[in-house]
């Protein structure tokens, strides 16, 4: 009778594709982003091209504060696929765009957005910091690895009125 076991190299099909579904599913979690709009800055033939993305996330601890995330999107063929690891280099301007509130109290320093940009090591993050002496609320943006980061990073703060105490955890 012939042995029934799977071959190697479907086993290794399978752990990839099972990886790729649980690395997928926890990239989802998060703030999700209101795309804005984007500019090609690179034409290709196949695939897309390579552009630069304007995305906007509200503060899920802050009413009223939205931050606007500009990065480079890598296109053609991997680009197209979602194999492509993008460029590290971000820029961040957050702003007031309401009056501002605190639903509850805020950590000292909070990681608020996490988005992937490659496959499955590299990550762009905003951190949110509170300035108590200024009253302000300052993010930070930058990407990491799993191996190495990147110091390449944009900062940006939104001063919060004085009558209008941020609550600190």
């Amino acid at each position: 009778m012939p042995s029934v076991r799977p071959s190697r190299r479907r086993l290794a099909v399978l752990s990839f594709t099972a990886a790729a579904l649980a690395l997928a599913t926890s990239a989802c979690s998060g703030a999700s982003a209101d795309e804005i709009g984007d500019v090609s800055t690179v034409f290709k033939f196949i695939g897309p091209n390579h552009k630069i993305v304007v995305d906007a996330y509200d503060d899920p601890g802050v009413q009223g504060v939205t931050c606007y995330v500009s990065r480079a999107k890598t296109g053609g063929i991997k680009g197209g696929l979602g194999l492509a690891e993008d460029k590290s280099e971000a820029s961040i301007a957050c702003r007031a765009v309401g009056p501002i509130s605190f639903p509850k109290a805020l950590p000292k320093q909070e990681e608020v957005f996490s988005e992937r940009s490659s496959l499955v090591f590299k990550r762009l993050r905003v951190v949110r910091m509170v300035d108590a002496k200024r009253n302000t609320l300052v993010y930070l943006t930058y990407s990491d690895r799993v191996i190495e980061g990147s110091p390449q990073n944009s900062v940006t703060a939104v001063p919060v009125d004085r009558g209008t105490v941020i609550p600190v955890k």
